[in-house]
């Protein structure tokens, strides 16, 4: 009896001991019911923590207020183009890119390869809305182009910077349609000024921004905004051997753009100035071989007849020398500044006369025969 007694007590305990187990909800022993949503852990901290202040740095408010500001300008374009299958028959071909709004009347700047042989161009408006647009004027030689919207769709303006102003690294921050996913936010530095690059057309565009800020294709003329949200570049080719994202992508400065905006929208199409010269860089090397009096600048090799150099009164070379088996005329004048900007070479030179206007009366600093001089030249247009 003592022992039945005993089993019966430890009996009892157990049974007491599953009960406030059980009702704790730390094990359903003797149910396979699904443990409540208010049960789990990780809602009731979500609870606990719900009057917590989010804590946003500097850098995170940066990137949302410049995304907020800017965001309404950018807008996705779609093109169809006409292309040729295998079987040699015409088909329509989309491409897709980006672009954003300069003007309240509906001008929208963008790449030149963006819309390059478009038969139709479909804007897509921050909101969504879908809009055609008509081609205003392109440029392949700077890869720009500014279509049209109705102005009256035009909510938000893009506030343009000054691209001149910018420095190795600044914050750049890149906002574009990358693979048709619309207003993707990027960010990076500015890595580098003054690079070169040359497009599949075989065009060489001359004084890009390079920015680490990942842009892709679907980016292209979208804008590259500083940290006040002003459009400092347009963000337009990557440099990759995979056709991916490598961490170098070039912009065209929006100085630049904005006077070949002017031209296309004014005009239709883009007056270039020239000298009307011929040329070679000057190079330390060169100037000990020839025994010429400054070691930098361009060596004027000819000039054009007619041209802006020859009515100004710049002299070519009148002694024919072989120089690495290339047969060039020595004994020109040799340009070292315009405006008393100076020239280093040749495509500084030619950087330079591109930011200038036809119709603009420059001072050429030059040495002839070993004296320095100046002359007055006015641009005209490059045929």
């Amino acid at each position: 009896m003592k022992i039945y007694g005993t089993k019966y007590i430890w009996f009892i305990l157990i049974l007491a001991f599953l009960f406030l187990w059980t009702r704790n909800g730390e094990m359903p022993l003797f149910s396979s019911r699904n443990p409540s949503a208010e049960t789990l852990d990780y809602n009731r901290e979500a609870t606990e923590s719900g009057a917590r202040a989010t804590i946003v740095s500097s850098d995170e408010k940066i990137n949302m207020d410049v995304f907020e500001k800017s965001h309404g300008a950018v807008v996705n374009i779609a093109t169809t183009t006409l292309g040729m299958n295998f079987w040699m028959e015409i088909i329509p071909q989309r491409g897709q890119g980006s672009g954003f709004v300069i003007d309240g009347r509906g001008y929208v700047l963008t790449n030149n390869h963006v819309v390059a042989n478009a038969r139709k161009i479909t804007v897509t408006m921050a909101g969504g809305e879908k809009i055609e647009a008509s081609l205003i004027g392109r440029d392949p030689g700077f890869d720009l182009a500014v279509i049209k919207i109705p102005g009256a769709k035009v909510n938000v303006v893009a506030h343009l910077g000054d691209s001149d102003a910018v420095k190795p690294g600044q914050k750049a921050i890149a906002i574009g349609n990358p693979f048709g996913l619309s207003h993707t936010l990027t960010t990076g530095i500015i890595s580098a000024m003054h690079r070169s690059i040359k497009t599949e057309d075989g065009n060489q565009i001359e004084d890009l921004i390079q920015t680490d800020a990942a842009i892709n294709p679907g980016n292209s003329g979208g804008p590259l905004l500083n940290s006040n949200g002003e459009v400092i570049g347009i963000n337009t080719a990557i440099f990759s051997l995979s056709g991916g994202y490598q961490g170098i992508g070039f912009a065209i400065p929006i100085n630049l753009a904005k006077q070949v905006a002017t031209q296309l929208i004014t005009s239709g199409r883009v007056a270039r100035p020239w000298l009307g010269i011929t040329g070679i860089s000057v190079t330390p090397n060169l100037a000990d071989g020839l025994g010429l009096s400054t070691r930098e600048g361009v060596l004027v090799v000819d000039v054009v007849r007619g041209g802006p150099g020859h009515q100004g009164g710049l002299k070519g070379g009148n002694k024919q020398v072989v120089i690495a088996g290339v047969r060039i005329l020595l004994g020109g004048d040799i340009i070292t500044a315009i405006d008393d900007k100076r020239i280093y070479d040749m495509r500084q030179m030619v950087r330079l006369l591109d930011r200038m206007q036809v119709g603009e009366t420059v001072i050429l600093s030059i040495v002839r025969e070993g004296y320095e001089k100046k002359i007055e030249i006015t641009l005209t247009e490059k045929p």
